[in-house]
């Protein structure tokens, strides 16, 4: 099978400046990506979608294949899918036809090889139409506040506000590392939440999203202690 790795990496950034470049733990941050990508034993081609002329110098420099996002695609509310089927037309036209799109976000650099590839192997296995990464709640959602007229009030109501942690339901989070789905239904749902999507469950730690500051610390620190 062809299957494709997308790797979307946009040269703005609000929460932190050129974050997809910026160093973390001595590499540029969308390196740890490209590199687990290429590792995989079942991806066989590995492309970052940029308008950035650094990001994509830095990327084919790890071993991905760059493809030209344009301008429009790359703004601020700019949506992801849409740079996902721009990649995919324009390999179209290289005669390269994916049967599996990975999409998988570079602001996820603790994602392992393993989890790349077991997710993979969970797709092609079961009956779904998408495979979408998860990690467990770290607090549970359960326990959320509103404000009201100025009081704080339980969002989901008294009931399960005074329950146990233990009692609650299991709760999970999409962890933002790894979309996966066929051009076809790609197509159809225009996204990679499908009627059957199923979830990988990813461990918290390899799960950090680097949104902020604080989140690259927390992810250099946890890099270095991996080495």
């Amino acid at each position: 099978m062809n299957i494709l790795a997308i790797i979307p990496a946009r040269g703005g950034s609000k929460g932190v400046p050129r974050k997809n470049i910026k160093k973390i733990a001595g590499k540029p941050l969308i390196a740890h990506t490209i590199e687990s990508a290429v590792k995989s034993k079942y991806i066989n081609k590995v492309i970052v979608s940029t308008e950035d002329q650094e990001i994509a110098n830095i990327s084919k420099e790890y071993g991905a294949e760059v493809i030209e996002r344009p301008e429009k695609l790359a703004l601020d509310d700019s949506s992801t899918i849409d740079a996902v089927f721009h990649s995919i037309n324009h390999l179209k036209m290289e005669n390269y036809t994916p049967d599996v799109v990975v999409l998988l976000q570079p602001t996820s650099p603790l994602r392992t090889v393993q989890d790349i590839d077991g997710s993979i192997e969970f797709f092609c296995k079961k009956d779904c139409e998408s495979v979408i990464s998860i990690c467990e709640f770290e607090h549970p959602p359960y326990w959320s506040l509103k404000i009201e007229n100025s009081y704080l009030k339980p969002a989901f109501g008294d009931k399960y506000f005074k329950m146990r942690r233990q009692d609650l339901p299991t709760s999970y989070l999409p962890n933002g590392a790894i979309f996966i789905s066929n051009p076809q239904n790609l197509a159809s749902y225009e996204s990679f939440y499908c009627k059957k999507t199923l979830p990988y469950l990813m461990s918290l730690e390899n799960s950090v999203d680097i949104d902020t500051e604080l989140d690259f610390k927390i992810a250099e620190t946890i890099l270095k202690e991996l080495k």
